[in-house]
């Protein structure tokens, strides 16, 4: 058995709700908000596209740029998309960003929040500044976030195996969330064997991707610069979108604090160890509006726990 002694939480049953009808109308609502910028590619996006395109066997490895190549599993997924690439990767991300505002519903169902606020819980996880600004273009983020949701899920689930599973899937997106593996070892949230062969599969795909599946780029190394403080604080457009990526969700999730059900404290821990490797990013290089963007999947439970002014649990 893969959950630790004392693991479990007391909690209510997914109510029921038209599933199909929620996803289609998230479905639409996110189509609606990314189609501005459907498939765009500058900067971050150009990379990762051309990922892809190296996986298609359209362009030499030499032309990739670290570390972009070895956040692969997004890339590899809209590489066998049939059809124009832009297109089949901006359409992936636009089922994740989809199948996350799903995720973040059926959290807040299954700790007792009503199919009302379920719903808010998705809408903020859609109507959104970083949905807006960063989704349409061909970046990972959206599988990160999802795969955060899901792992999330899986836990108010009791169901620490398919947390591992979804913590193992998001470091194949981003390197960094092998830090939820260590959270669900740290917390006792998985039997220790089990959690540590999963912690181990994940370094392994990391090592591997870097040595084996995509070798020969240069190498580049993250030094925190002073310099590079005093330039974030002057980029007004990076911090325009922190600003905007951070509201409402960060407030609304102070608020709904105090009113969250005991089943999401533990979370909390979570949200400050995954809120690390942001940080300090924006110690080395440039960071924007995706650095609270992946932090949703922690923010919006609480936030749905705050008083919208149609009841306290309903």
């Amino acid at each position: 058995m893969l959950s630790a002694p004392g693991s479990t939480t007391s909690l209510v049953p997914i109510r029921r709700i038209d599933w199909i009808q929620l996803a289609a109308g998230f479905a639409l609502l996110a189509c609606v908000v990314m189609v501005w910028r459907w498939g765009g590619t500058v900067a971050d996006s150009q990379a990762y596209y051309d990922t892809a395109r190296w996986l298609r066997g359209e362009i030499p490895a030499s032309t990739l740029v670290a570390p972009f190549p070895y956040r692969l599993l997004v890339p590899a997924v809209a590489s066998i998309i049939p059809g124009d690439l832009h297109n089949g990767f901006a359409m992936l991300n636009w089922l994740l960003v989809t199948s996350g505002a799903c995720l973040m519903s059926a959290c807040a169902l299954r700790v007792g929040l009503g199919p009302r606020r379920a719903v808010m819980a998705g809408l903020l996880m859609i109507v959104s500044v970083p949905t807006f600004w960063f989704a349409p273009y061909l970046v990972v983020d959206p599988g990160s976030v999802c795969a955060r949701a899901a792992f999330v899920l899986a836990l108010l689930c009791g169901q620490p195996w398919l947390a591992a599973v979804a913590g193992l899937l998001g470091t194949a997106v981003r390197e960094e969330n092998i830090l939820l593996l260590v959270w669900l070892v740290a917390m006792r949230r998985i039997a220790i064997l089990p959690g540590l062969a999963f912690l181990a599969a994940a370094g392994a795909w990391i090592m591997a991707v870097r040595w084996w599946l995509v070798t020969g780029l240069p190498s580049y190394t993250w030094s925190p610069r002073w310099e590079q403080v005093l330039h974030a604080l002057g980029d007004w457009r990076s911090l325009a979108t922190i600003i905007g990526a951070a509201l409402p969700i960060v407030p609304l999730a102070l608020l709904g604090w105090r009113a969250a059900p005991q089943a999401l404290r533990p979370f909390a821990s979570l949200l400050v160890l995954m809120a690390l490797p942001p940080l300090y990013a924006a110690l080395c290089v440039r960071v924007d509006g995706r650095a609270v963007w992946g932090l949703y999947p922690f923010l919006v439970p609480f936030a749905a726990c705050a008083h919208w002014g149609f009841g306290q649990r309903r």
